[in-house]
């Protein structure tokens, strides 16, 4: 069973999650890139991340991400406009970092309300059937000669900003999750494997005591 000191550390990290700021990642095709949004959307607390795998698929590299992917649950989608119309029919600005004619400053964004970052791939960026369905875009001011920043420095700059805005609201202050949806993530944060094969057998999860303990009988997973 796990050790209670770890438990409440997994029910401090969980209190501060934010089930409505995500990341929609769109055909990012370099692993460490992935792998990295992924760390640092665990860092500020998403709660899920969404992405559209490129054509040779979606990985993420162990040491990148530093076991961030066991925290943040990764939704794929098949295409872009797929991905933007389902978050937006959940109720998320979808936000796409792109220099656009009418882009504000990444900082001008209310990242207080619903909100998904939209990144592109690094060489094409956001596809334009994505843009063109994006609630708006969004850009950092660069004061050199680059360009543009690599997608993950990117994502983390939008992502630390929403933080900021966030925590000055006193968003991370309480667990924002619903009673179910909490109990539901920490029983499959503390018993990985124990989730899995619940879930295989159809099974609802046991509730955990105080100090993370399964209550009840495992009984139902036997044979």
């Amino acid at each position: 069973m796990i050790d209670p000191s770890r438990f409440r550390r997994l029910q401090a990290v969980l209190d501060r999650r934010q089930p409505d700021l995500t990341v929609l990642l769109e055909s990012v095709n370099k692993e460490h890139n992935v792998s990295a949004v992924i760390r640092s959307c665990d860092a500020v607390g998403v709660l899920e991340a969404h992405a559209v795998p490129p054509k040779l698929g979606l990985s993420l590299h162990g040491v990148i991400s530093a076991g961030a992917s066991k925290w943040v649950k990764i939704h794929r989608h098949p295409d872009g406009p797929t991905a933007v119309r389902y978050l937006q029919h959940e109720g998320f600005q979808v936000v796409a970092a792109h220099p656009s004619r009418n882009a504000v400053d990444f900082r001008d964004v209310d990242y207080a309300r619903p909100t998904a970052i939209l990144m592109g791939a690094e060489l094409y960026g956001v596809g334009e059937e994505s843009l063109s369905l994006a609630d708006m875009t969004a850009v950092i001011p660069m004061a050199g000669m680059v360009r543009s920043l690599n997608v993950s420095v990117a994502t983390a700059l939008f992502l630390y900003e929403a933080q900021r805005q966030r925590e000055a609201k006193g968003m991370y202050a309480a667990s924002r999750l619903s009673v179910e949806l909490r109990a539901r993530t920490l029983f499959e944060w503390c018993y990985p494997e124990f989730a899995r094969a619940f879930r295989d057998r159809g099974l609802p999860y046991p509730e955990l005591g105080e100090d993370g303990e399964i209550v009840g009988s495992l009984d139902s997973l036997k044979g």
